[in-house]
């Protein structure tokens, strides 16, 4: 099944997974507000639609994202959304998983959507980088805030400060990205996406919650606050048909709750 969010923004379903593309290959999917609309509107179907488990953020025409489009810029606009961000995520992602399929560039804006992203897959001709440093700018969403907490603080700092691209081998070695692929991205993440969603819903999404969220807690309260979060998922309905699925050796039929 597949639907327009808007001409900017293509979305599809296929298996509990929801495909998000980004539609501006003329312009190598360079964010514009109508854009970052469309993905915030995107997320929030994600979040809202219990049969959709997983989403996958892509770009059309072999390019991931090229940043923000500095015609709209010079115009005025700012590619963002209120409560959302740049590109209507990067600010408040989904409580689901999202992956990040990128092919040809993920830079500027572009790398800050990828690195909101959960997981990332990525072909092998693929490039990295956060240049607005070149243009006497600032990766200011999220890039020099959120980069160092995925890669080596030393690397992060270096992409910041000479604006230098790095390829796919380098960013796979550096922990920036899963998965590498001589085949499509998209495909890849499809693969990955159908892991995870054979999982308990309830399960993968208070799991990533917790990873997110206790990167922030105090090293006392740890385990009190994840068990406020976890107790839930150890008493749902699902819990109990895992565990039957396992012992009748049959896949598991999940509810989410």
């Amino acid at each position: 099944m597949s639907d327009t969010a808007n001409q900017e923004v293509l979305t599809e379903v296929e298996d509990g997974v929801l495909i998000v593309t980004i539609n501006r290959p003329e312009a190598k999917n360079a964010m514009t507000k109508a854009a970052a609309e469309g993905i915030a509107a995107a997320m929030d179907r994600l979040d809202s639609e219990d049969d959709l488990r997983v989403g996958v953020l892509t770009g059309a025409g072999g390019t991931f994202c090229s940043g923000m489009d500095l015609k709209g810029f010079l115009r005025g606009e700012s590619p963002s959304v209120e409560g959302r961000g740049f590109g209507g995520v990067v600010q408040a992602p989904p409580a689901k998983p999202l992956i990040a399929a990128v092919e040809g560039y993920a830079l500027a804006g572009g790398l800050e959507l990828m690195i909101a992203c959960d997981l990332v897959v990525a072909h092998s001709g693929a490039k990295f980088g956060i240049p607005e440093a070149k243009r006497g700018l600032v990766a200011a969403a999220g890039g020099v805030m959120m980069l160092p907490d995925q890669i080596p603080e030393r690397i992060a700092m270096e992409l910041a400060l000479t604006g230098d691209f790095i390829g796919a081998e380098r960013a796979y070695e550096i922990g920036l990205i899963n998965q590498l692929t001589d085949g499509s991205a998209l495909d890849g993440a499809k693969a990955l996406a159908a892991k995870i969603a054979a999982n308990g819903p309830l399960a993968v999404r208070v799991s990533k919650q917790v990873m997110k969220e206790s990167r922030g807690w105090d090293m006392d309260e740890r385990y009190n606050k994840q068990a406020q979060l976890i107790a839930p998922v150890f008493v749902s309905e699902d819990a109990r048909e895992g565990a039957a699925a396992f012992a009748e050796k049959r896949a598991p039929n999940w509810k989410g709750k």
